[in-house]
């Protein structure tokens, strides 16, 4: 593919439906994503895996995110921690960033927000040989905020600039039409598939009109981007 390498995030949550949101969110963002609902298993999965960005919430059945982080500093274990809670105090938001948090994020929180916010702290952290994505002859460079196909700047409106990110952050796999309306315009799938179909034609008018095609249509569940083979 298409990146130099794929970040590692650790989610550290013990709602089950929070959890699997930012799964969903940061996965679409394309990231490899794990998650843990208890504190020590946190550290645990620190500890082997060393991950590139950790999302921690403070409140866990067991040990609290501030023990946590204390316990993986004390390992030696150095990357950015994006604490999670509901405590919106700034005696908690000041606490938070003078523990060794790297930031502090309450809920509710937008799914949208938490991604950019992570893909902040990557980064911050040495990952900034990420922002560009390539599918063919096809160039999405984050930094520059620009588009290009065969060296040439395409122009796309920023829905469209979005929608491409989402496809090319997750070449060769298929992404449904919810997940994209999700995604890209913030609102669950409500049957409302014709305003996805229309942006998918204009961006195969912009992107995508030289044969071999890379936007693949998959019949009953959503849309593909693919290199030629």
């Amino acid at each position: 593919m298409y990146r130099v390498s794929t970040p590692n995030v650790l989610v550290v949550e013990d709602e089950d439906n929070i959890s699997f949101l930012l799964e969903s969110a940061l996965g679409l963002a394309g990231m490899e994503v794990a998650s843990v609902a208890t504190g020590e298993a946190a550290i645990a999965r620190i500890r082997t895996d060393r991950p590139d960005v950790v999302l921690l919430d403070i409140m866990l059945p067991d040990v609290d995110g501030y023990e946590v982080l204390r316990r993986v500093r004390n390992d030696g274990w150095s990357g950015p921690i994006l604490f999670l809670t509901a405590r919106d105090s700034a005696a908690e938001r000041v606490r938070g960033l003078t523990s060794g948090g790297d930031d502090y994020i309450t809920k509710p929180f937008a799914l949208e927000e938490v991604v950019a916010r992570v893909q902040v702290a990557l980064r911050r952290s040495g990952h900034s040989d990420e922002v560009t994505l390539r599918v063919g002859e096809l160039e999405l460079d984050d930094e520059a905020y620009e588009v290009r196909c065969k060296g040439d700047v395409i122009h796309l409106t920023p829905t469209e600039y979005k929608l491409l990110r989402m496809l090319m952050s997750n070449a060769g796999r298929v992404v449904t039409r919810s997940q994209i309306l999700d995604h890209v315009w913030e609102y669950d799938f409500d049957g409302e598939s014709a305003i996805v179909e229309t942006f998918i034609s204009s961006l195969r008018k912009k992107v995508d009109l030289d044969e071999p095609h890379l936007i693949h249509t998959v019949r009953g569940v959503g849309y593909a981007i693919r290199p030629p083979r």
